[in-house]
């Protein structure tokens, strides 16, 4: 069950996964507030509970996962630190299960790019990012829905996500595979 993500993780080698600049060698002040920024757009957005007043970068201003536009701002933050994350083709506009499989992949890379820097800040990033997605899925009432967002959350992990991002330090990468390997299970 676990066997793609597993082989995907063995196969990782050293630096240099999509969106690294193996240039850079510091970390981003604005990295760890961003992701918790993320995290706690994301919730109101995939579960499409998202308040039409509720503006700024971690909101969706209003909008809810398929809407084409209100992913957006999830976005502009990830690319502030992620420039070659992948943007949607035309051809995804409008499904939800693409956008929050983006949105997903996003925010896990920017934590396994926390972890090449703070190990346990980034275990306890993804700790909370994998609740989230869990809480998201489980509130969602309609099954349509639910099955859009657990197919976006498999589709952020599978397709979306940079192991090659993951840091060296094992035991920060040990409970950050467990993690995933815990949030990936609920949505196969």
């Amino acid at each position: 069950m676990f066997r793609s993500l597993t082989s995907q993780l063995a196969g990782v080698s050293g630096g240099g996964g999509v969106g690294v600049d193996s240039s850079k060698k510091a970390l981003s002040p604005a990295l760890r507030p961003d992701i918790y920024q993320l995290i706690d757009g994301f919730k109101p957005w995939a579960s499409g509970s998202n308040v039409s007043g509720t503006t700024g970068a971690g909101s969706a201003g209003g909008g809810t996962a398929g809407d084409s536009v209100s992913y957006k701002p999830l976005l502009d933050i990830i690319l502030k630190h992620l420039p070659e994350t992948k943007k949607l083709g035309l051809e995804s506009f409008g499904q939800a299960e693409s956008e929050i499989g983006l949105i997903v992949g996003g925010v896990t890379n920017m934590i396994l790019e926390l972890s090449k820097w703070e190990g346990m800040s980034a275990t306890m990033a993804m700790r909370t990012w994998v609740d989230t997605l869990v809480e998201v899925h489980n509130a969602a009432v309609d099954e349509t829905r639910k099955a859009q967002i657990g197919k976006g959350i498999t589709r952020g992990f599978g397709q979306s996500t940079d192991f090659g991002l993951l840091t060296k330090d094992f035991t920060s990468r040990i409970s950050i595979i467990s993690s995933l390997k815990t949030g990936k299970s609920l949505f196969d």
